[in-house]
């Protein structure tokens, strides 16, 4: 994704949502298929890296045009940390 850090447009991100859609839709047919396990969680893997890229450019969108910008959000500083820090968090959690 171009620009500073991981931002993308709405246009970038939904264009990387269509392709992920199409992946689950493959490994969806490679399971009816039976094939090889290890095939299959190759792609669930890629999906759940491309999930992340698009979570990173929503996040880093958010910090700079919600927090940064005081486009919505919380005002204070410290909350907007917290909410920040909430988000990566749960990111991080899986």
């Amino acid at each position: 994704m171009p620009g500073r850090g991981h931002s993308a447009t709405k246009d970038q991100l939904d264009t990387r949502l269509s392709r992920i859609e199409g992946q689950v839709r493959g490994i969806r047919g490679v399971v009816a298929e039976d094939r090889y396990c290890i095939d299959v969680l190759t792609q669930i893997n890629a999906v759940q890296a491309a999930l992340d890229k698009v979570a990173l450019g929503l996040l880093d969108g958010h910090a700079r045009h919600c927090l940064a910008s005081g486009h919505g959000g919380p005002i204070d500083p410290d909350d907007q940390a917290d909410e920040l820090m909430g988000a990566i968090g749960r990111l991080l959690s899986r």
